[in-house]
C-alpha cells in the first residue's frame, strides 16, 4: 500500500512561478509555503487514513440523519478547531484572510488526501464568497462565523428530479408570510445534505418566487439551517444515493416543507448569486481532478519503480518503468497534473487581478473541462500501467478512477460547460474575452512554438461563430481550446522554472508530442471551411 504523499514541493514550485500575477491577490510566498506545510502534514498523518475507511463502509442514513464512518468526526474536529475552514474568510469574520492561490493548494492537497471528506468542507468557502458579497451586515455577522470556525458546514441545493441542468424547470417554492420566508420542494444530488460532522447545515436554496412561467427571473437564493428547522418534517433527508465512488460523500434526496429560510440578496436574483458559488466550486472541481491526477501519478510511479519486469538489453532484470510504453504513460500522467494544476493558478491569478474578470469567466470552465478530463485520464493510465494488479482493490488506483469518474460530471456536466463555450463564451464581451484569450496563449507562447495551433484556433473560432449550430462543434472547439491553454503554460513555464526543473524541457518536449484528443475529421473540416 502507498501511503498518501501531499506534493507540497509541485505545489509550491508552481505557485513561485505565478508570484508575480499573483501579488493582486496578496499571496505572499512564505507564509503560503508554511501553511501549505503545515495542512500537507495533517493531511498526511490524519485525513488520508480516512480514505479507504470511508470508501468501505460509506455513510449511513438512520432516522437520527445521515452518520459518518466513525473516525471522520474526530478528524473533523481537528480541522475545523486548527482554523482550515476559515482559511479564505475575512479575518473581522473569524478567518485567516489568506489568498486564492494558497487557499488552491490547500484544496488540493484535501483532495488528494480523502475527497469524500474534501466534498463535504469544501463548498464552505463559496457560502462564505456570496454571504461576504450579497449578504447583509446581520447577515454577514450571523451567519459567516459559524461556517469559518467549522461549527457549521454548507450545501449548494440546485438540482430537483425534474430539473437537472435546465434550472428553469425547477419547481421548489418560497413563499413570503408576515415577513418570514419558508421554502417547499424537493433537492437532489446534495453533496453533504446532511452529517454529523458539524453542529449544523447552511443549506443555500434556489426556489422560485415567481410563476414557472418567468423561468429563471422567478428564481430567488434562501439560507436555510437545518438546526432553525423547528416542528418534524420541516427538512429531511429522504435517501442517501448509492454511489460508483466518493462513498463516504453523503450525496442527499432532500424535503424542504415549509423550512424557515431567509433571502440572500433580491427577489429574482438567485441564478447570479448561485453562480459565485458555483464559479468556486467549478474551479474547486477542477483542482480535485489535478488531485486525481497526482495521486495516479504517485501510485503508478511507485508501482512501476518497485515491479521487476522483463529483462534489459543486457539480460539484467528490468524494472515497469525502464519500458518505453510504461515510461510513456508515467510522463503523461505527471504532465497532465503539472499542466492542470498551472491552468488553475493561472486563471486564480487573473481573477486575483480584478480587471480581467470576462477572461477569468472564460477560463474557468476550460479548468473544469481539462482537469477533470485530466484526472479520470490519468487513473486509467495508473489502472493500465500495473496491469491485472491495478484493477484489484488492494493497489488503490481503482478507487482513484472511481472517485475521480464524478469531476466531469458535477457542478455543471462537461458537455454543458462545452455548450456554454460555443453559445455564452465566445460573446462575452461582444468576442473580447475571447480576443483576450488568444491574446493570452500568444503571450504565453513567446518563441512562437504554437503558432500554427493559434491559427487554427483563430479559424476555428470564426467558423463556429458564424455556424447557425455551434453545438455542434462545442466538444471539439473545447478541445482545442482547453488544451491549447494547457500547452501554451508549458511552454511558458519550462522557460522560466527558475532551475527548479519542474516543468522541465523534456517534460515540455513530451507534451509538445502528446496527441490532442479533437477528432481529426473535425479539424480537417475547419481547414477547408472558409469563414464567412
Amino acid at each position: 500500500m502507498t501511503a498518501f504523499k501531499a506534493p507540497t514541493d509541485d505545489i509550491l514550485a508552481t505557485q513561485r512561478l505565478f508570484a508575480r500575477a499573483a501579488a493582486a491577490s496578496a499571496y505572499d510566498a512564505e507564509i503560503s509555503a508554511a501553511v501549505i506545510t503545515e495542512f500537507a502534514r495533517f493531511a498526511e498523518m490524519e485525513i488520508a487514513p480516512l480514505n479507504q475507511i470511508g470508501d468501505t463502509e460509506g455513510c449511513r442514513l438512520t432516522q437520527g440523519g445521515v452518520e459518518m464512518p466513525p473516525p471522520f468526526r474526530s478528524v473533523y474536529q481537528q480541522l475545523a478547531a486548527a482554523g482550515w475552514q476559515g482559511l479564505g474568510a475575512d479575518s473581522d469574520n473569524g478567518g485567516m484572510g489568506l489568498d486564492k492561490l494558497t487557499a488552491a493548494g490547500v484544496s488540493e492537497i484535501f483532495t488528494g488526501a480523502c475527497h469524500a471528506l474534501q466534498m463535504v468542507c469544501n463548498l464552505v468557502p463559496g457560502a462564505i464568497a456570496i454571504l461576504e458579497n450579497f449578504g447583509t451586515a446581520d447577515q454577514k455577522q450571523r451567519l459567516i462565523p459559524p461556517l469559518a470556525q467549522g461549527r457549521w458546514l454548507s450545501t449548494m441545493c440546485l438540482s430537483e428530479p425534474e430539473a437537472g441542468s435546465d434550472l428553469s424547470a425547477i419547481r421548489c417554492q418560497a413563499q413570503e408570510t408576515d415577513g418570514q420566508w419558508r421554502v417547499t420542494g424537493e433537492k437532489i444530488f446534495i453533496s453533504g445534505g446532511d452529517q454529523n460532522l458539524s453542529e449544523s447545515v447552511l443549506h443555500f436554496v434556489l426556489a422560485r418566487t415567481g410563476p414557472p412561467e418567468d423561468g429563471l427571473a422567478a428564481l430567488s437564493l434562501f439560507a436555510c439551517l437545518k438546526a432553525d428547522n423547528n416542528g418534524p418534517g420541516q427538512l429531511a433527508v429522504l435517501r442517501l444515493e448509492d454511489k460508483l465512488g466518493i462513498h463516504a460523500s453523503p450525496t442527499c434526496h432532500m424535503r424542504f416543507e415549509g423550512a424557515r429560510a431567509e433571502l440572500i440578496g433580491s427577489v429574482g436574483s438567485g441564478l447570479g448569486l448561485m453562480f459565485t458559488l458555483m464559479n468556486h466550486a467549478r474551479l474547486d472541481v477542477a483542482l480535485q481532478g489535478v488531485a486525481h491526477a497526482q495521486r495516479a501519478a504517485h501510485l503508478s510511479h511507485d508501482y512501476a519503480q518497485a515491479r521487476i519486469q522483463g529483462r534489459q538489453a543486457d539480460r539484467s532484470p528490468a524494472r515497469l518503468s525502464d519500458h518505453a510504453d510504461i515510461q510513456r504513460m508515467l510522463n503523461e500522467q505527471r504532465v497532465l497534473a503539472l499542466g492542470g494544476r498551472a491552468m488553475c493558478y493561472h486563471t486564480l491569478s487573473v481573477l486575483g487581478s480584478g480587471s480581467q474578470a470576462e477572461l477569468a469567466e472564460f477560463l474557468t470552465p476550460l479548468c473544469k473541462f481539462f482537469c477533470s478530463q485530466a484526472g479520470i485520464r490519468a487513473a486509467d493510465l495508473g489502472i493500465q500501467i500495473m496491469g491485472g494488479y491495478g484493477y484489484l482493490k488492494e493497489y488503490q488506483i481503482e478507487q482513484v478512477w472511481r472517485d475521480a469518474r464524478i469531476t466531469a460530471i458535477y457542478e455543471g456536466a462537461n458537455g454543458i460547460h462545452a455548450r456554454a463555450m460555443v453559445t455564452r463564451n465566445l460573446r462575452l464581451g461582444q468576442g473580447q474575452a475571447a480576443d483576450s484569450f488568444i491574446e493570452m496563449i500568444t503571450t504565453l507562447d513567446s518563441h512562437g512554438v504554437l503558432a500554427g495551433s493559434i491559427e487554427s484556433w483563430k479559424h476555428a473560432r470564426s467558423v463556429t461563430q458564424a455556424s447557425p449550430t455551434p453545438e455542434h462543434y462545442a466538444e471539439d472547439f473545447s478541445q482545442l481550446s482547453a488544451h491549447l491553454f494547457f500547452r501554451a503554460l508549458w511552454e511558458d513555464l519550462s522557460a522560466r522554472d527558475d532551475g527548479q526543473a519542474v516543468f522541465s524541457a523534456q517534460l515540455a518536449g513530451f507534451v509538445r508530442l502528446l496527441a490532442w484528443p479533437v477528432r481529426a475529421d473535425w479539424l480537417a473540416q475547419m481547414a477547408l471551411t472558409g469563414t464567412k
